[in-house]
């Protein structure tokens, strides 16, 4: 069983006169980190979105109650927030009337959440996104991470699903992971209200993972309208599902920017979405599972740095491409996924124009050097 630890820390982002609000999947380790933090404190307030009577308390706006509440504890926690009304009033009215506490946020769902909390904290918070665990936040050596190169392409690497030594038990924790997530919480939201079309889209993506995406494709397959596409496809990324990239787009009139590539926030869930968890030698889509676990790894890295990298793919309309491109504080870097091959080089075009860019190679014999350093 493989112990992992996290790069990111709740007392690391307090800071005076601002919430934290952390962001992350339904069971990535968001309670599991709040509950590690307040166990190490001493006066505090800790309920979850389900308690009716803090949901009435925010819902009533009364700012006497709340600040009442509040004035009695030095933290205040409210995990799973998304589910209480006008949570980020209530938080404003802590924040500004009594500076001196501390309030943490958590939710599973970006969409509501952020909608709860997004104008009334506006300069009034910092954030976190817990994301599945990245290579470096694993303990283990590289031989040992080697070694389980292949369940992390096909199982993924969220919290449970490293703690289950048993491919069968971490397929099913996937699968109910993948009925919770889409069933459950997207289907709960009111823009979402087919559970085939759902399934229809999401399964479009994953066979797409690496490509360029057509909406107007996916609606012709799905049988519905492109603006309905777009709808579902955008639920998908805000409840932490899908991650979009676009097209870099600086210099040349035949670079494309305006189409979207989109992958999975974890090799695992894909997967579990076309219900394929078979070793990687009896699979035809290897490049596709190794693509999206470099991008996400290299997204996880940016995220657990706190650095504000920006991702692209690049191609022109003559054919030449790259998969990933990286912007991180104005440097390039061109980043070719090969499972196989070690070396290569960047398209001619590519060097022509953005000459002081990076090029790297990421293949299975060299990715540790890259994630680790």
């Amino acid at each position: 069983m493989m112990k992992f630890n996290r790069k990111q820390s709740i007392q690391v982002n307090l800071s005076p006169k601002r919430a934290l609000v952390i962001y992350g999947p339904r069971r990535i380790g968001k309670t599991t980190m709040l509950q590690q933090y307040l166990r190490r404190q001493k006066n505090y307030f800790y309920t979850t979105g389900d308690d009716f009577k803090i949901r009435e308390l925010f819902k009533s706006q009364d700012r006497d109650r709340i600040l009442d509440m509040a004035g009695q504890y030095e933290i205040i926690a409210l995990d799973e927030a998304q589910n209480i009304p006008s949570v980020g009033l209530g938080a404003k009215m802590i924040v500004d009337s009594l500076p001196d506490k501390i309030v943490i946020l958590t939710g599973s769902s970006s969409l509501n959440l952020s909608k709860e909390v997004g104008e009334p904290l506006t300069g009034r918070h910092f954030t976190i996104t817990l994301l599945p665990f990245a290579q470096d936040e694993i303990q283990a050596s590289r031989f040992e991470l080697e070694n389980a190169l292949e369940d992390f392409l096909v199982y993924g690497s969220y919290p449970e699903v490293l703690a289950e030594p048993n491919r069968e038990r971490k397929a099913k924790i996937l699968n109910e992971l993948a009925s919770s997530y889409l069933f459950k919480d997207v289907l709960a939201l009111d823009k979402i209200r087919s559970p085939d079309l759902l399934l229809d889209i999401i399964k479009c993506l994953s066979f797409q993972v690496g490509s360029e995406v057509s909406l107007n494709e996916i609606a012709n397959t799905v049988k519905t309208d492109v603006k309905t596409v777009g709808r579902y496809i955008d639920v998908l990324e805000k409840m932490f599902i899908l991650k979009k990239i676009r097209g870099f787009s600086r210099n040349l009139r035949n670079e494309i920017s305006q189409k979207a590539k989109y992958y999975f926030l974890d090799n695992g869930l894909r997967n579990a979405v076309i219900s394929q968890f078979n070793p990687l030698n009896l699979r035809n889509d290897v490049g596709q599972l190794w693509e999206n676990f470099v991008f996400m790894e290299l997204v996880k890295k940016s995220n657990n740095a706190g650095r504000l990298d920006q991702y692209y793919f690049w191609r022109t309309h003559g054919g030449q491409e790259v998969d990933i491109i990286r912007e991180s504080n104005g440097q390039l870097s061109a980043i070719e996924c090969k499972w196989s091959e070690t070396k290569g080089n960047a398209p001619i075009l590519w060097r022509r124009t953005y000459p002081e860019s990076d090029y790297m190679v990421v293949s299975r014999k060299n990715y540790l050097q890259i994630l680790l350093r």
